[in-house]
């Protein structure tokens, strides 16, 4: 199934000129797919706008819907914990998720809102924000947090467990203006959010391996 027939597409919304201002305000009213419908609001990225580094997630949580910024919830804590261990100041990065909209499922007496991975037409569908993001930064190096980052950067054939911790070429990102978003260095590692889900004895080992796989990135900033 193609995007045209499932009508699952960002890139009418997506201006051909402006900076990251115009982005992020035309991203408002972004409807591209039906992950708008229930989100309260479109989530862009933020930071540093010239930043050698860009980190892409995989979506907005609850935190980041509600307070409209991505990793501002516990994941971010425990990124910018790890970004500072490996020597980077988190300060001088700048942080996107592959899919702007907070997607979830309602669950428990409390109706309480569960984070749910979006699906690959829903990724499509909000590449060219993506796109258009690393072409106004034009990073050096691009970091992808998790799978859903992974797939989005490199394809569906992207395996965290395989493809993290080395520098692979960051492949053409095509923008809905139709320009390259750009050339750099791609680093995969996990999302900081599998830190906080492995139980107390993995716990450790995984954020030990994700300052290892950022200080990869450092090594290449340096």
């Amino acid at each position: 199934m193609t995007d045209d027939e499932t009508g699952y597409d960002a890139s009418p919304f997506v201006p051909a000129r402006g900076g990251l201002k115009a982005l992020r305000e035309a991203a408002a009213g972004c409807r591209g797919c039906p992950l708008h419908r229930e989100a309260t609001q479109t989530v862009f990225g933020a930071g540093d706008s010239s930043a050698r580094l860009l980190l892409v997630g995989e979506q907005p949580g609850d935190q980041e819907d509600r307070k409209g910024r991505p990793f501002v919830g516990p994941a971010g804590g425990v990124l910018d914990r790890a970004l500072e261990e490996a020597g980077i100041d988190p300060g001088d990065t700048y942080v996107t998720n592959a899919v702007k909209h907070f997607k979830f499922t309602r669950t428990g007496p409390g109706k309480r809102r569960i984070h749910k991975a979006p699906d690959l037409r829903e990724m499509r569908a909000c590449r060219p924000w993506l796109a258009a993001e690393v072409r106004l930064v034009d990073p050096e190096v691009v970091v992808a947090l998790g799978a859903t980052a992974g797939k989005a950067l490199l394809g569906p054939s992207f395996r965290v467990t395989r493809d993290r911790g080395v520098a692979l070429p960051l492949p053409p990102l095509d923008g809905a203006d139709g320009e390259d978003a750009g050339e750099g260095v791609l680093v995969a590692t996990l999302h900081p959010s599998a830190v906080l889900r492995a139980d107390d004895e993995q716990r450790a080992q995984a954020y030990a391996g994700l300052v290892a796989d950022l200080r990869v990135v450092a090594g290449l900033l340096s």
